[in-house]
């Protein structure tokens, strides 16, 4: 799973990071989590509102920092739809 965490560097920024991998190391999942810090990048990306997350290439959070069994379910629904024909 490739996830980017999109934020400046922010404290909500660091909250995001440190969720998602909290969250994907509880499930056990193999991962590659690459920060994006700079802002030509995050607005290429299509981030309006930092912190985001993005998961296999596409945006599923921004503006806010969940919980881990949030991210935990954000992640596994991701790899269910990543397997679905």
């Amino acid at each position: 799973m490739q996830v980017r965490v999109f934020g400046t560097g922010c404290p909500n920024c660091r909250r995001l990071e440190a969720a998602a991998r909290d969250a994907l190391e509880a499930l056990g999942m193999p991962y590659e989590l690459t920060k994006v810090e700079a802002l030509a990048d995050i607005t290429r990306a299509g981030v309006l509102r930092t912190p985001a997350l993005e998961v296999d290439g596409h945006l599923v959070l921004q503006g806010r920092v969940p919980g881990v069994t949030e991210m935990k379910h954000l992640f596994a629904k991701a790899a269910e739809t990543a397997h679905t024909p």
